[in-house]
Order: C-alpha cells, then structure tokens, then sequence
C-alpha cells in the first residue's frame, strides 16, 4: 500500500473510524501539534548530548502520545468504538509517573529565583524546544475541549505535567553540562 492516497487532495482527512474532517478542523489541528511534540520529543530522544536514561524516558512518553493522539482524533460519537476496540489511552498512572519524576527531580536542584533562558546545554535547549512544542498541543488540545469536551479530561493533565517535566528535565540537562565545566 502506497503512502500516496491522494485522499487529502481536497483539504480533508480521515480520523478514527473513517470519520472525515476538514484538515483546518480543530480535531485535526490538536492532534497534529501532539504528533509534533512527539517529533520534538524524537529530536531530544536522539540527540548525542541525551543521557541514556532520559532516552529511554522519553521514548515511553512518545509512546504514550500515541494513544494520546488516538483519543484526540477520535471524534466523541466514536469513542465508545475506540475503547472497545482496546487502543491506549492516557491514565491516570501515567500522570502519576510523571508527577513522581517531577518531584524527584525538584529535589535535585535549587529554588529557582529568576527566569531560566534555555541555551544552557544543547541537550537543556532540545528539552526546553520540546517544551514549548508540547505547550503549543496542550493549547490547541484545550481548543479542541472548548469546542467538544473530551471524553479523557486526564489528556488535559497529562499534557500539563508533560511541560511541566520537560522544563525540569532541561533544568537538570543545563546543570549537568554546568557541573562538568
């Protein structure tokens, strides 16, 4: 099967259980700025300034986008058809593991008195990018909610802590490369 549907010719594209919408559609648009933080995420993931354990960190959470961006492309007459059908979901777990990892790291590094200007380590600046990537879906997937509350509110929060867990992540990166000058 070809990648070349030509499908999409007319500014239209297929969602979850073969569901059309406009390529403009706020569905549309949530789900692919969360396939753009994954993307971000895979920039950091590989980057060669990325400690193995972060890698495999992020390569769970890109994961777990996955599902993310399956629920957000479902439209919300089909989702009863996306949960039984057994695809991922966001769950609160997986908020939880993030929020372990945030306080974890909160208690490796100082209070934070001032603005904090990515630039401070390359793999810091790929956390701090993929940041304000991941900000930029948790907006629109709050556009999408206005329009059509979401069936999974813990998409909202999971998206949330994410930011937040890249802004430590990136915290830590810069004091890292710090520490060994």
């Amino acid at each position: 099967m070809s990648i070349v549907t030509k499908t999409g010719d007319d500014g239209t594209t297929r969602l979850m259980f073969d569901s059309k919408a406009s390529k403009q559609d706020a569905r549309v648009d949530a789900y692919g700025a969360v396939d753009e933080c994954s993307a971000a995420l895979g920039v950091l993931r590989a980057g060669t300034a990325t400690p193995l354990e972060l890698s495999q960190r992020v390569l769970q959470i890109q994961k777990e986008l996955i599902g993310l961006m399956g629920e957000v492309s479902t439209p919300a007459g089909s989702i009863s058809k996306y949960h039984k059908a057994g695809y991922a979901r966001i769950t609160p777990e997986m908020i939880t593991s993030l929020e372990t990892r945030i306080t974890e790291m909160e208690s490796m590094l100082a209070p934070f008195n001032d603005w904090c200007l990515p630039g401070g380590s390359v793999a810091g600046s790929q956390a701090d990018w993929t940041r304000s990537v991941c900000r930029r879906a948790e907006r629109g997937v709050c556009r999408l909610h206005a329009i059509e509350p979401l069936q999974n509110k813990d998409i909202l929060i999971y998206l949330n802590r994410l930011s937040d867990w890249l802004w430590l992540e990136a915290r830590l990166l810069d004091q890292s490369e710090n520490d060994k000058q």
